[in-house]
């Protein structure tokens, strides 16, 4: 090899010419982490470093080159870039692609939830393998468009829903599967959040930008607006500009072994509640019903058709019969989900941890389900490294991470969609709503106005002119992007 073929053209040409053969970590092999040469590691970007993905580069720069950083808020991630010294900075993704992206080989994204799909479209689009944080993406279009483009372009991909790779999603999975509950037709979901502000009015003043910040990047394709102190760091879930409310941010932990134990696909039916529904923040709490029509059975037990349903905000299902008493119906990491069987019901907790059945049985059913004995992160890395006629699939890949996140959202629609007062039915291969007229209007709080003058509450509220629904529904599923921004076309 001289001096001139890159390592990428190298690792190219010895795939062609060895048929499929690719570098294959330690791990995989069994024998555990040992020496890494240098040339089976991985040259991996981060995009948006402060928060979790300073936790998932914490699981990779151990074994892989982390050769460029970057985020909107130098002083967030000031840790990150202090520890990964040798590593490239950033402020904007798009020039570090420019700049580096021959000498990247995979893509880490933890940023805000509005900026997911497009960053992660432009790095699969060259080639690029990505590891996503949950929620995959903002709306439902973003989802379907990242489950197409990793399919064509058969890179490995992650979301990162770390429990998905733990077991107790697997046992879950396991019993259901082997009929050890029966046939389920309801399924309860909770969790204890939100933790960060929601149901809050729209900032009336704007705060002065830190000079570490940029906040035109960290908005990205969303509407400008002020800055207010409100939003960033961290309190952006909150905002339905940025974040998903609670369902988006943790129904992504919870929802997925319901997901992968039923088998679902796409809801026909859907209807959300709330406490008071703002224009821009998302409401204290939720509730989300959803209806899976019937599925193919299984060898071993039906799929009939299913109802789902999503609390938050404190609000919870009625204990289930049987339910020890006085035992915490909340169970652990701050979730909950109940599958309601014919023979008996199962519950778990944050990730499916912990699951148990009512009837104190414990169920011996057959292990059919791939063990990952590493991270999350490093089971993706393992991925990276195999050919994609070889690779075996990580447990959250876009190929079913994408539809399953399309679920999600569709739940954050449902609420926000809930003053047309009525049950949505979906069509999901077409992405829309067939029971909203092209003459519907909708109108949404902007401020609550409640005063209390001589010890009595008034509530002169500010709404929103009346909205064309069809309109304001098709915005949601497929945003339309601030000029200067755009997203990949969907594939053929």
């Amino acid at each position: 090899m001289t001096r001139n073929i890159s390592r990428r053209d190298f690792l190219k040409k010895s795939a062609l010419a060895t048929a499929g053969l690719s570098i294959v970590p330690n791990i995989v092999l069994g024998k555990g982490f040992g020496h890494i040469s240098p040339s089976d590691k991985l040259n991996i970007a981060a995009v948006g470093i402060g928060g979790m993905g300073n936790a998932n580069l914490g699981n990779m720069e151990k074994t892989e080159n982390i050769v460029a950083l970057c985020d909107v808020d130098w002083k967030y991630s000031k840790g990150v870039f202090d520890r990964l010294k040798d590593a490239k900075r950033y402020k904007d993704y798009r020039k570090m692609y420019d700049e580096m992206g021959k000498d990247i080989d995979a893509v880490l994204v933890a940023t805000a939830d509005h900026t997911h799909a497009m960053i992660s479209a432009d790095a699969i689009t060259m080639g690029k393998h990505v590891y996503c944080q949950k929620p995959l993406t903002h709306s439902v279009y973003e989802s379907r468009l990242l489950t197409n483009l990793a399919a064509k372009y058969k890179v490995a991909t992650q979301m990162g829903n770390q429990g998905a790779s733990g077991e107790g999603v697997n046992l879950t999975c396991e019993w259901i599967w082997n009929g050890e509950i029966g046939e389920i037709t309801k399924v309860e979901c909770a969790t204890d959040r939100p933790i960060w502000p929601q149901g809050l009015m729209t900032p009336e003043k704007a705060d002065k930008i830190p000079s570490t910040l940029d906040w035109d990047l960290f908005t990205g394709p969303a509407r400008m607006k002020p800055f207010n102190n409100i939003y960033h760091p961290w309190n952006w879930r909150g905002w339905w500009d940025y974040g998903t409310g609670a369902l988006g941010d943790m129904a992504c932990h919870i929802m997925h072994p319901v997901f992968m134990a039923l088998n679902l696909g796409y809801p026909t039916k859907v209807q959300g509640s709330s406490t008071l529904l703002l224009q821009d923040c998302a409401p204290q709490a939720q509730h989300v019903k959803y209806i899976f029509p019937a599925r193919e059975n299984m060898p071993k037990v039906a799929m009939p058709e299913v109802e789902v349903h999503w609390y938050d905000g404190g609000m919870m299902p009625d204990r289930p019969a049987g339910f020890p008493q006085g035992k915490e119906l909340m169970q652990s990491g701050g979730g909950l989900v109940i599958f309601h069987g014919t023979k008996d019901t199962l519950i778990c907790g944050c990730y499916g941890a912990n699951p148990w059945l009512i009837s104190g049985r414990v169920p011996n059913a057959p292990k059919v389900c791939r063990r990952v004995n590493v991270s999350h992160e490093q089971d993706w890395i393992r991925a990276c490294k195999e050919t994609p006629a070889n690779r075996v699939m990580t447990k959250s890949d876009f190929s079913s991470a994408g539809p399953f996140n399309e679920m999600v959202v569709m739940g954050v629609l449902a609420v926000r969609l809930q003053n047309l007062n009525k049950e949505l039915l979906w069509d999901g291969a077409n992405m829309k709503f067939t029971n909203i007229g092209p003459d519907e209007q909708i109108k949404i709080i902007i401020k609550d106005g409640f005063k209390v003058h001589d010890g009595h509450p008034t509530f002169n509220k500010d709404w929103t002119e009346p909205l064309n629904a069809q309109q304001f529904a098709q915005e949601l599923i497929k945003h339309n992007y601030r000029d200067g921004w755009k997203l990949v076309d969907m594939p053929a």
